[in-house]
């Protein structure tokens, strides 16, 4: 499914201030979560998991992460970033939609955020 778990409404935000189309940024996002999906117990066990449900869990990592993450890609700054961009808007409207708008956005000042799919 393109744009994988991340919330549709975070994804046209972050095409909307990326310099990534509308078009490419959930194949961007189902190629970041092909690389993800098999590296999810190993978050669980370095990271601090921000939400979890049934269709995903959340993380807070190191800043750079996305650098490295885009690296191992093979992907270029805009593209990177742009994935960055959309994992924290992800999480924005999940602070909303739980209660923890506040928490989270303090706790994005220091950290980047990882959404990945169950």
């Amino acid at each position: 499914m393109a744009g994988g778990p991340l919330d549709g409404d975070a994804l046209v935000l972050a095409a909307a201030k990326a310099s990534v189309s509308g078009e490419r940024l959930p194949d961007l996002v189902d190629r970041a979560q092909d690389l993800l999906g098999g590296r999810l117990p190993a978050y669980g066990r370095r990271y601090e998991c921000a939400h979890e449900d049934d269709s995903a869990a959340v993380f807070f990592v190191e800043e750079g992460h996305w650098a490295d993450l885009g690296e191992e890609m093979g992907l270029d700054e805009r593209e990177w970033q742009a994935l960055r961009r959309a994992h924290t808007e992800h999480l924005e409207r999940l602070g909303r939609d739980v209660g923890r708008r506040r928490e989270f956005k303090t706790a994005l000042e220091l950290r980047e955020i990882v959404v990945i799919g169950k």
